[in-house]
């Protein structure tokens, strides 16, 4: 089996900074994007950021400046580092990945349980 676990999620203050992980782990045989979604309350999920294994990246609008996506493909991880903090970045956190296992040639797409951020003076 494959598993993404996230880490590094928590309470911080407007315009602070939080750093948020996830590890993926099991019979991987390949990885290609990985990305964070996140879902505030009444919202839908939405796509934060994206990276591919080659290291492209891709964020959206409302992060852009703030937002840095970044992956260590040895390690089989992804990290949001998020600065400048607001409000409105207040949200459940998903990492998502597409994973080719060891038992096939195509990618699976797998998603992590979710690390909860808030932000709130």
């Amino acid at each position: 089996q494959v598993q993404l676990v996230e880490s590094g999620g928590g309470l911080v203050q407007p315009g602070g900074s939080l750093r948020v992980s996830c590890a993926a782990s099991g019979r991987i045989r390949s990885i290609n994007d990985m990305r964070w979604y996140r879902q505030g309350p009444g919202k839908q999920r939405e796509l934060v950021a994206a990276i591919t294994s080659g290291g492209t990246t891709n964020l959206a609008d409302s992060v852009k400046g703030r937002f840095t996506i970044s992956r260590d493909n040895a390690k089989n991880t992804v990290s949001l580092q998020m600065n400048s903090l607001k409000p409105e970045d207040t949200a459940a956190y998903y990492c998502n990945a597409y994973v080719t296992p060891t038992w096939s040639f195509f990618p699976v797409e797998y998603w992590g349980q979710g690390t909860q951020v808030t932000v709130s003076s």
